[in-house]
C-alpha cells in the first residue's frame, strides 16, 4: 500500500524526528511511504487567526500537492481533521470543491490509519514502564479517535496503561490558543 506522509509545520520545525519515526512505523506496517517535498502546511494556522483568504491559498496548494493520494498519513489529529472538516466548506461553490473533498476523504491520523485501515493493533513494540494517553481535543472532537492510540498501546509487551482522570477534558493548549489566551490556557492545564 503506498501512503502519501504529511509532515505538519510544527513537527517540521520543532520535532523532525516524530516524522522520521512516522515513516518507520509505517513501513513497519507494510507500507511504502511517499514524501512529496513541496508540501507546506494544511492553512490551519492561518484559518484560525482569520486570514480565510490566506488559507485558502494554503489549502489549495495541499489539494494540489496531494490530489492523486489514495491515503495520506500524519501524525497530527489537528491537521488531518481541519482537512477533513474544512476543505468542503471552505471551496464550497469552488472549482476545487471536488478534489478538496476527495483528498478530505483521504486524510488520516496515524493511529486512525493503522487500526481502522490496515487493521493493525500490534506492532510488536515494547516498553518496560508506566504511561498514560493524553487525548488531543483534535483527536476526540475533529476525527472522533479515542480507541485507537489505546489499542496501540495495550499491545506495547511490558507497558503499563494507566488511564488519567478526566479524559476528555480540554488541557488549555490548542495551538494559538495558548498563545492569545495564555491565562486562560495556563489555567485549564493547571485544572488538568
Amino acid at each position: 500500500m503506498i501512503v502519501q506522509l504529511f509532515v505538519p509545520c510544527f513537527i517540521d520545525q520543532l520535532y523532525p524526528q516524530v516524522a522520521f519515526d512516522t515513516i518507520k512505523v509505517l513501513e513497519k506496517a507494510g507500507c511504502t511511504v511517499k514524501y512529496n517535498a513541496q508540501q507546506t502546511c494544511c492553512g490551519q494556522p492561518a484559518f484560525n487567526a482569520g486570514f480565510w483568504g490566506e488559507s485558502k491559498d494554503v489549502c489549495t496548494k495541499f489539494v494540489q500537492d496531494f490530489e492523486g493520494a489514495d491515503y495520506i498519513v500524519s501524525p497530527s489529529a489537528s491537521c488531518a481533521g481541519f482537512v477533513r472538516n474544512n476543505y468542503g466548506k471552505l471551496f464550497e461553490n469552488n472549482a476545487f470543491q471536488s478534489p478538496a473533498k476527495k483528498v478530505a476523504s483521504r486524510i488520516y491520523e496515524l493511529s486512525e490509519f493503522l487500526v481502522k485501515v490496515l487493521n493493525i493493533t500490534d506492532l510488536g513494540a515494547s516498553f518496560e514502564g508506566k504511561a498514560t494517553f493524553h487525548d488531543s481535543c483534535a483527536g476526540l472532537r475533529e476525527c472522533h479517535i479515542k480507541d485507537e492510540p489505546r489499542q496501540l498501546l495495550a499491545a506495547v509487551k511490558g507497558l503499563e496503561l494507566v488511564e488519567m482522570q478526566d479524559t476528555d477534558i480540554c488541557c488549555g493548549f490548542g495551538g494559538s490558543f495558548a498563545v492569545k489566551f495564555d491565562t486562560i490556557s495556563v489555567s485549564m492545564a493547571d485544572q488538568k
